[in-house]
């Protein structure tokens, strides 16, 4: 897929999605080690939060992860809150889905059908968030 611009209305140069977790180590270890991302840099005692970024080099994309001194809140809201990770091809996809069972992480039911239908897998983090691997793109 080809590089797209923002648009005109709203010229944004980067992204990222941020959670807290009570489970820092673990969840840095599932989303680097497991799925593969690289860890772009780690905070600590920032008015009282830690946290590290995770993502691809070069990417405006990143996922943040943080825990504040006093406890975060961890819980996933729901089965459909869904970070999705699109592969070029189901080799790709399986391999990080052994390595993840390697890790001991196994596949769990998607709530939505559309996953599965289309040959996705769908695995929890350490705080039950879940991660869909779909083996090609959809555009």
């Amino acid at each position: 897929m080809a590089d797209q611009d923002w648009p005109e209305s709203l010229p944004v140069a980067q992204v990222r999605i941020a959670r807290p977790t009570d489970r820092l180590a673990e969840v840095v270890r599932f989303y680097v080690e497991g799925l593969g991302l690289r860890e772009l840099y780690r905070f600590e005692n920032h008015a009282g939060y830690d946290g590290v970024m995770l993502g691809l080099p070069g990417t405006g994309y990143h996922l943040e992860f943080t825990t504040y001194v006093d406890g975060s809140p961890g819980t996933a809201p729901s089965a459909e809150n869904l970070l999705v990770l699109y592969f070029s091809n189901e080799t790709q996809m399986f391999d990080v889905a052994s390595r993840l069972g390697e890790f001991g992480v196994e596949p769990v039911p998607a709530e939505n059908p559309y996953w599965a239908a289309n040959g996705g897998l769908t695995f929890p983090d350490p705080d039950g968030w879940r991660v869909v691997l779909m083996p090609r793109p959809v555009f």
